[in-house]
């Protein structure tokens, strides 16, 4: 493999194809903000490359500012007992230096003195457009009580959440690390502003902007069943399941979340005063319709675009201690969980992330559709659910690893062939369950620049950079496809601009490469096509692969798939690639497969969805084969092959 710099090392330009930079919109209550490690974790998330949106709450600072400058609060009681802050006109400025003297600072110096920008507005705050970031409709008279008589106040300044500025706020998150916005937000009635729940504005601000991750910040380990015992946290919670066991400040927490369901984030109520999810309450809104669907639909449901799998693999991780199966998270961000530990050794490797473009989840009958149940959280599914039921005997040890970034970079395979070993290797991939993939096309990945002085595009014989990287990648796509039908081009990413007198372009060009060619063939046929002034780079380089039909590893599949489905299994050979080809650059002799429920023909479109029968025949064949290959006795060391690493 050619790969610029070290094993291991990925490089930049690679991580710029599908890029995405996840969102976390994070509520923290005033009493939250008192406590320095829900700061440092906010930090922690900017250093994974996060865009992180704060909304706060003000509760507590409102009460000190109100004594500060001895101000009694006002209150009014509703029916039923609660008691909420009255907020006629007159009380919304004191409101507003609450937050812009006490929590807003707060916020700003603590992230300051972590090394982060931060920007802090209440939701007031007008825009370029002269609104509002957030805007309100008023609310009706609230029925009041004074002891047994009742009022109706016309006077009070809240409201429910009528509009986001998601292009502002969008704009403010390219901007600076972290984002804070707070109540009071701007009336639709042109009127004083708005008192809103900030609970809800995080939930609203959310959907807006089509957010990751939502973290509702509490003081307790979550929504608890009992609120007099604090371990009594419910794990998780569907629409109408949480609002049973809430009371007080947590029922606005139940609702937001509820109403967050709407859209694509997921949802997790966390504390006491933390956004660790470990302990918290996590809502689902699209509860799989079998138990032994359970995991597919919640995997389906956790946003893993590449890059952001870090809450997916630490969920993993707990689903896999609570079967008694040992998991971590290793240090390139993979998951990696295993069971025995003798000198045979099989891996089952498959990725966590999917590419970029989701939508809610839903099941529709028996078939799930969303974002990455084919492509491929299927396979990993299949993988753990397999490695939890298995007996592995005393001579063997099987491992699944659930990789990073396979769907741009391969970081985590990359980490995965240096710093472990396997006799035998199942991918995660669909095959369809009634089929098993024995070949992989390479992949050779290059990077195409050029850059020039600056000149006026009216000069004779001028051509831009932008010009010359057209022509470059014209003159690359003809001589792959001199070298053959089944060698297949495609063009990734493109970026052209100036800056300081000097123009630039630069693009991420793929190439499949069949077994009949090699990789370094193709890297010499595009150099020789470059024009001048053009640079090539290779990015990524490695061979196709194919793996016998008489290694013990198809066999065992072969057979699993006959007595599945009574018929003749399909072996196929595919133009695509996989984090099998990675492991291929140095783990010669190890046979490799790849198998994994689904059409791949579905991948990366917004039509992906996986059948539960299909999901379940793969978990029958897989089980089967796994069973097979360990009680095969396969060979520790196959022959002639050599690993990238010590077995950890």
């Amino acid at each position: 493999m050619a790969v610029t710099g070290t094993p291991g090392y990925v490089p930049d330009a690679l991580k710029a194809v599908n890029p995405h930079r996840a969102l976390h919109v994070v509520k923290l209550g005033s009493a939250t903000l008192r406590h320095a490690r829900v700061y440092d974790e906010l930090a922690e998330l900017r250093s994974r490359g996060a865009r992180v949106l704060v909304v706060t709450g003000g509760a507590a600072d409102i009460t000190l500012h109100y004594a500060l400058i001895g101000r009694p609060i006002r209150t009014l009681t509703l029916r039923g007992g609660d008691e909420v802050r009255y907020c006629p006109p007159d009380e919304i400025p004191y409101i507003v230096e609450a937050y812009e003297q006490i929590t807003l600072p707060r916020i700003r110096d603590e992230l300051t003195r972590r090394g982060l920008s931060v920007h802090t507005t209440t939701g007031a705050a007008a825009t370029g457009l002269g609104g509002g970031l957030v805007t309100a409709t008023p609310g009706g008279p609230l029925r009041a009580f004074e002891g047994d008589r009742q009022r109706f106040v016309r006077d009070h300044r809240a409201g429910t959440v009528r509009d986001v500025d998601a292009a502002r706020l969008a704009e403010l998150l390219e901007v600076f690390d972290v984002v804070c916005v707070s109540p009071p937000v701007a009336a639709s009635d042109g009127g004083s502003p708005l008192n809103v729940d900030a609970d809800v504005l995080a939930a609203e601000v959310a959907l807006a902007l089509d957010a990751d991750h939502l973290r509702l910040v509490t003081g307790t380990a979550g929504l608890l069943t009992d609120p007099a015992d604090p371990a009594s946290t419910l794990p998780h919670a569907t629409v109408g399941e949480g609002m049973s066991y809430a009371g007080g400040r947590m029922k606005q927490k139940v609702r937001a979340a509820e109403l967050a369901l709407a859209g694509t984030p997921d949802v997790v109520i966390t504390g006491p005063h933390t956004l660790d999810t470990r302990d918290g309450t996590r809502f689902w809104r699209a509860p799989a319709p079998a138990p032994d669907l359970g995991l597919l639909a919640r995997m389906v449901e956790l946003g893993s675009v590449s890059g952001d799998e870090r809450d997916l693999a630490e969920f993993l991780v707990r689903w896999c201690a609570d079967r008694g199966v040992a998991a971590r998270i290793d240090p390139a961000g993979n998951l990696v969980a295993t069971k025995g530990d003798g000198p045979r050794r099989l891996l089952m490797i498959g990725h966590m992330d999917t590419v970029p473009h989701r939508w809610p989840v839903r099941w529709d009958g028996g078939t799930i559709t969303g974002r990455g149940c084919v492509d491929a959280k299927g396979s990993l599914a299949a993988f753990l659910e397999t490695l939890a039921g298995l007996d592995v005997p005393e001579d063997a040890s099987v491992q699944v690893i659930g990789t990073v970034e396979e769907e741009r970079s391969a970081a985590g395979a990359h980490h995965a062939r240096d710093h472990y070993t396997a006799d035998a290797v199942i991918t995660g991939e669909p095959s369809g369950a009634s089929a098993l993939t024995v070949g992989y096309h390479g992949v050779c990945k290059t990077l195409l620049s050029v850059s020039q002085p600056s000149a006026h595009t009216a000069a004779k014989d001028s051509r831009t950079a932008a010009g010359r990287m057209t022509d470059a990648q014209a003159g690359a796509e003809a001589a792959v496809a001199a070298l053959g039908a089944d060698t297949l081009f495609a063009v990734l990413s493109v970026r052209a601009g100036s800056r300081d007198g000097v123009q630039s372009a630069e693009a991420v060009v793929d190439v499949r490469v069949p077994p009949s060619i090699t990789p370094a063939a193709v890297t010499d046929a595009i150099r020789r096509a470059l024009p001048a002034r053009v640079r090539a780079e290779t990015l990524l380089r490695t061979p196709a692969v194919a793996t016998p039909r008489t290694s013990p590893l198809v066999r065992a599949f072969t057979r699993a798939l006959r007595a599945a489905t009574g018929g003749p299994p399909r072996l196929l050979a595919k133009k695509g690639s996989s984090d099998m080809n990675t492991l291929a650059t140095t783990w010669h002799g190890v046979p490799m497969v790849a198998y994994g429920p689904g059409d791949s023909s579905l991948d990366h479109t917004p039509h992906e969805r996986l059948d539960a029968g299909e999901y379940r025949l793969a978990r029958t064949v897989l089980d089967d084969a796994v069973r097979r290959w360990l009680a095969g006795g396969a060979p520790a060391v196959p022959v002639g092959a050599t690993t990238g690493g010590e077995r950890t």
